[in-house]
Order: C-alpha cells, then sequence, then structure tokens
C-alpha cells in the first residue's frame, strides 16, 4: 500500500454526496436573485484581460470545501513563498452549506476572489454573470482531462479551470473472478457473465448499482453515453432523452435487478464496504477514495482480493467524471493575483504536491506522468478512465433534471415503469424545466 494511498479518509467519499445535496438543496436559490447580466470579457474564447507573469502581490481571499479548505493553507504557504507580497487567506466551508452560501454571498455582493466549486454548479452560477470567464491565455485547456475542462465550460465560455478529478471504475473481488476464470470485462456482454459468475464464485449479489433515488443519474447516463446518446442535442437548445440509446440504457440497467444480480437495496457510506469485503457483493463502481477505506477496513490481506478496472462499455467506456474547480469572481478586489494563483494551482508539479497534501488526483494530464501516478496499479486505472469520461453539460437546471432521472429509474428498478416510459417521462419533465439558458 503507498503512503498516499493510506492517507486517504472517509472525507473523500463524503465529497461526492455532500456536494449532490447542496446542489439539489439550493438549485432554486438563484433563480431570484443575483445579478442577471451575462458573461463579460473579450478574447478569442470570450476571456477577459490576460494575465502577465510578474510577482502576485495583495490579498487574495479563497474559499475551499471539505478537507481541501483544511489543508490548502499547506500549499498556499508555497505560493506565498514565491510570491512575497502577497496573501492567501483561506476559508474551509462545509460542503453540505457550500452552495447556499455561495448563493448568498452572490446576492448580497459579499463575495470573496476565488472560491471551489461543484462541477455540477457551474452552469448554475455562471448564469448570475458572478463568474469572470477565464482570461485568454491563463491556461491550456488540452492539457487537462477533455471531459474535466468541459465542466467549465458555458455557452463556449469558460468559467475558471479544474482543479482536480473524480472517475468511477469498477472495484471487483479478484478472487472470486480467478476462481471463476475470468478476467475483468470490457463489454456489456462480458459485465453481465462475470458478475454472473462473481455469484456462482460465492457472493450474494454479482454487483452493487443503485436502484435509484439520489444522485443514481450518475450510474445510468455513462450507459447513454457509451452509445453515443447525450443529453442534449448539438447546439444544446433540446434534451434527448427519449432516444434508443437512452432507452437501451435503462434496459440494460434495470436487467441487472430483474434477474437477481444488482443488490435490490441502496447501500450506503459503510454498508457498501462491509458488504464487499465480507464477499456479499462481487463488484461495485467508485471513486479513488474506496481503495483507502476498503485497505484500511480489510486490512492489508484484503489487498490481494480486490482490483479496479476501466468499466466495461458498449461502442466505449466512458465512465462519469466529478470534482473541484477554481473560479474567480467578476466583484474581486484582486483579479491578477486570483488568476496568478489558480494558474499555479493548474501546473503540473504542483498538482503534484497537491496530491501528496489532499489526494486528490490531478487535472492536468502531464502530472499523471509522475511515478506516484503511473505506478501506482491502483491510481493508473483511474488515470486510464479519464481519459475515456464525461460530465453532464454545465446548465443552471442540471440539479432538478437530474432528479428526475433519479425518479424514474427508481421506478423502473421497482418494475413501476417501463425503460420506454421513464425515458419519455425524463425527456417530457426535463423539457418543461427547460436548460435555464
Amino acid at each position: 500500500m503507498t503512503r498516499a494511498i493510506a492517507r486517504q479518509t472517509s472525507r473523500r467519499a463524503s465529497r461526492w454526496v455532500a456536494a449532490g445535496a447542496a446542489a439539489l438543496a439550493g438549485a432554486l436559490v438563484l433563480a431570484g436573485c443575483g445579478r442577471t447580466d451575462g458573461p463579460t470579457g473579450g478574447g478569442d474564447n470570450g476571456g477577459g484581460e490576460a494575465i502577465d507573469d510578474s510577482p502576485a502581490s495583495g490579498t487574495v481571499q479563497v474559499w475551499a470545501m471539505g478537507n481541501e479548505g483544511e489543508v490548502l493553507d499547506e500549499l498556499a504557504a508555497q505560493f506565498e513563498e514565491e510570491n512575497p507580497d502577497v496573501t492567501i487567506e483561506v476559508t474551509a466551508v462545509p460542503w453540505e452549506s457550500a452552495h447556499d452560501r455561495i448563493a448568498t454571498a452572490i446576492a448580497g455582493g459579499e463575495t470573496p476572489d476565488v472560491t471551489m466549486v461543484g462541477t455540477t454548479w457551474v452552469g448554475e452560477f455562471a448564469a448570475t454573470g458572478a463568474f469572470e470567464p477565464t482570461p485568454d491565455g491563463l491556461v491550456d485547456e488540452s492539457s487537462f482531462f477533455e471531459g474535466s475542462w468541459d465542466t467549465t465550460v458555458v455557452d463556449d465560455v469558460a468559467y475558471g479551470v479544474p482543479w482536480y478529478v473524480d472517475t468511477r471504475v469498477l472495484y471487483y473481488r479478484t478472487d472470486l473472478a480467478e476462481q471463476a476464470g475470468l478476467e475483468p470485462p470490457t463489454t456489456w456482454d462480458e459485465y453481465k457473465s462475470f458478475t454472473q459468475a462473481l455469484q456462482s464464485a460465492g457472493a450474494q449479489w454479482g454487483v452493487s448499482l443503485p436502484p435509484g433515488g439520489f444522485d443514481s443519474w450518475q450510474y445510468i447516463t455513462p450507459l447513454a453515453w457509451q452509445q453515443g446518446g447525450d443529453i442534449l442535442n448539438e447546439d444544446g437548445a433540446e434534451f434527448t432523452f427519449d432516444t434508443p440509446e437512452w432507452e437501451e440504457a435503462f434496459s440494460f440497467y434495470t436487467s441487472f435487478f430483474e434477474e437477481g444480480i444488482a443488490e435490490p437495496r441502496r447501500l450506503e457510506g459503510g454498508e457498501i464496504e462491509q458488504a464487499f469485503i465480507n464477499g456479499e457483493v462481487g463488484a461495485f463502481y467508485s471513486g479513488p477514495f474506496h481503495v483507502s477505506l476498503l485497505l484500511e477496513q480489510g486490512g492489508e490481506e484484503f489487498a490481494d482480493k480486490f482490483g479496479v478496472a476501466m468499466v466495461p462499455g458498449a461502442d466505449s467506456r466512458t465512465s462519469f467524471t466529478g470534482g473541484g474547480n477554481l473560479a474567480v469572481f467578476e466583484d474581486t478586489d484582486n483579479r491578477d493575483a486570483s488568476w496568478k494563483f489558480v494558474r499555479w494551482l493548474s501546473q503540473p508539479e504542483t498538482q503534484i504536491q497537491w496530491y501528496d497534501i489532499s489526494t486528490d488526483l490531478p487535472s492536468v494530464q502531464a502530472a499523471w506522468e509522475d511515478p506516484t501516478f503511473a505506478e501506482d496499479p491502483y491510481l493508473s486505472v483511474f488515470g486510464d478512465q479519464l481519459q475515456d469520461s464525461k460530465a453532464p453539460p454545465a446548465i443552471p437546471t442540471w440539479a432538478q433534471v437530474s432528479a428526475v432521472i433519479d425518479q424514474e429509474l427508481e421506478k423502473a428498478t421497482r418494475g413501476e415503469t417501463t425503460p420506454a416510459d421513464a425515458v419519455a417521462t425524463i425527456q417530457q419533465q426535463a423539457t418543461s424545466i427547460g436548460t435555464g439558458q
């Protein structure tokens, strides 16, 4: 077990849930408050005036959530050493209150200079005019994972930069797979056979999948992406849920419940680890934080009983990507220093140091060439998966639309609706909600 992996904590797991919960709870907060003016700034991609290379100076106020807020001071101190005339003031904000706190700050005109922001919040907050577009030439967008960079883009304009990334891969019991004589699956057909074989080898359930409910859209949506389906059409004006790709995604997903392969209950944090360790569940999908949780709870000997693999797929093996971005507010009192700090945090060498401090995965691809990631049997798989990962569109109404997917998926896995009726309902309700753009 590597030192960095060993330092990961369950706070990483809570971030997926807390970020989504805040987005859902506060989805309508900005509808009647804050600014109404649109994006500003010039340049080829809508960005503002370029930032020079002179040392940063003055004070920069930064809001960061969860574990990041608690440990960012350690990294910021290095930036202050390199820029003696600057002071970085970090405020740690709990994930549970972060969305509403940002919304309230925007409405009251009391924003910090820089904020960390959940990837699914960008469209909502950018629509208020509160975020400044990323300055032209600040960073090279091609240096980031494509799916990660796309989380910053709203109507072809980037707002901020990706700070760290998360993606999901397949966790599986290697001992059960070896007993069944199978390698990790690469296709949908192999995936179903693989999970059934894990049951034959001793697991009660071949795989644990959310049977709908909160944030289950993150599990069903990649199945549509893998077939070439999407959430919006090419011009981003219309939803595309009522399509063969989405219906097939629902059919394939629900078949695991119909055939008794998937655990019918929703296993929450703490439950899934134990079910996997004791062999009740043979496989599940999750992010990198689960590596350390399994090693801690299962003990050193369990390291030889599980592995991770890229998600199996159809035409592609696309997975969901999430993480955290950094954005600068239009009302910042120290624009140049704010963007210089963001740029510095985006450098590969900085991101490698940041992983050692926080265990956040780098958003910059070059950082993954470091042995910390390239030679780690777990992290290297996440690096491969990030080459084929995607996020939902950055639209202000995504929290509302995704809640409809959650609801219909739960009805489908219970047999209360058909895949065809589910996607038709999602299409109708999403169209009624609109994109908010």
